[in-house]
């Protein structure tokens, strides 16, 4: 049996590519042959590199999908037994036996409804979301009933070691659609820091764009003489150690943004919050788009909505050790839903 992979985003080496590199896994275990598309002949060692994955069995193949011609594909598609691809807002025309298309963004105002399209989703087996958010927004725009299953983490990798003084942010510094607020955070920390807290540490670490430095350059500026260290394309191993040694997570991004009116600015899922959560980090997080799904509010970490309460309830878990460590046990508890034991579960459930 023989299964195509195909991401438009693969490059960007987000929790997207990560979604879809995990699903290859839990085919290659049900005894598929995986083949992935993409013409960078080095994607495969970016993606170990960035994810410390191993995908030595995937065979990574030029790029069929990059050609405007759908009907040469569609033949191309026939050859499989299961195609997965993941939307960029369109409508793929796929032909294979099991035909699965992941939502990994709520678009909106995409002219879903038109004739092509209603005849191409028409052969789509599953529709696949990343979070509930992202399902109620899908199902509006195209009128169909997807699935979803959460983005899988590492959860036997992503445990607790010995702790630090340092409070974690871990998402990308580009802005390819949504503004993660580093600036909340920076400006946040710098406040308890004038308001005399020693002996604490902002990390701010993820990828950005090559060439696309001016973010972090300016975020760099306004963290000078603070102890704020800004970590750009960490490894994998560099992450993993990050989780493991800081207590705090915080998260921002959303702030400010109507959901119900711009849904893609804000987190589709989190999964960056779900896996320091696994770490054993008490999470601080604005619950929008699909963080609430993550984040149980007062139970296995905090929700905040004015700046103010970021800086509040933090100094409320540095004060407070014993609140702290009854937030982490209960986040790694909530961690185990998006274990890649359970996402590989529910992938071979849909297949």
């Amino acid at each position: 049996m023989i299964a195509a992979i195909y991401d438009p985003y693969l490059d960007t080496l987000g929790g997207g590519e990560r979604y879809a590199m995990t699903f290859g896994l839990a085919l290659l275990d049900m005894g598929f042959e995986v083949d992935i598309f993409w013409d960078d002949t080095k994607i495969q060692e970016k993606i170990e590199k960035r994810f410390g994955m191993h995908l030595s069995k995937f065979n990574f193949l030029p790029n069929v999908f990059s050609s405007r011609n759908f009907l040469g594909t569609g033949f191309f598609l026939k050859n499989y037994h299961v195609a997965f691809m993941i939307s960029d807002g369109s409508i793929p025309f796929m032909t294979t036996k099991n035909n699965i298309l992941h939502f990994q963004v709520p678009f909106r105002n995409t002219r879903s409804k038109n004739l092509a399209n209603r005849i191409k989703i028409r052969r789509i087996h599953n529709i696949v979301c990343n979070s509930h958010f992202t399902k109620k927004i899908i199902d509006e725009e195209y009128s169909t009933n997807s699935k979803v299953i959460y983005p899988p983490v590492d959860t036997l990798k992503i445990t607790p070691g010995k702790k630090q003084n340092i409070i974690l942010y871990v998402g990308r510094f580009s802005q390819l659609l949504q503004n993660k607020r580093h600036d909340i955070l920076i400006e946040s920390f710098k406040s308890l820091i004038d308001q005399g807290l020693n002996d604490w540490k902002l990390v701010l670490a993820g990828g950005s764009e090559v060439g696309r430095t001016e973010k972090v350059d300016d975020l760099r500026s306004v963290s000078e003489n603070y102890p704020i260290e800004i970590i750009e394309n960490p490894t994998f191993p560099q992450i993993l150690n990050l989780y493991k040694k800081s207590k705090i997570f915080w998260q921002a991004t959303g702030y400010g943004i109507d959901e119900n009116k711009h849904p893609e600015r804000v987190e589709h899922f989190g999964i960056s919050v779900a896996e320091a959560m696994s770490a054993g980090c008490a999470p601080v997080v604005y619950p929008k788009g699909g963080i609430p799904e993550i984040v149980d509010d007062k139970i296995n970490g905090f929700n905040w909505f004015i700046p103010k309460e970021l800086t509040e309830i933090t100094f409320k878990l540095i004060t407070n050790p014993q609140l702290t460590n009854q937030i982490s046990a209960k986040a790694r508890e909530k961690a185990q839903k998006f274990s890649v034991s359970v996402f590989k579960s529910q992938v071979r459930k849909l297949i």
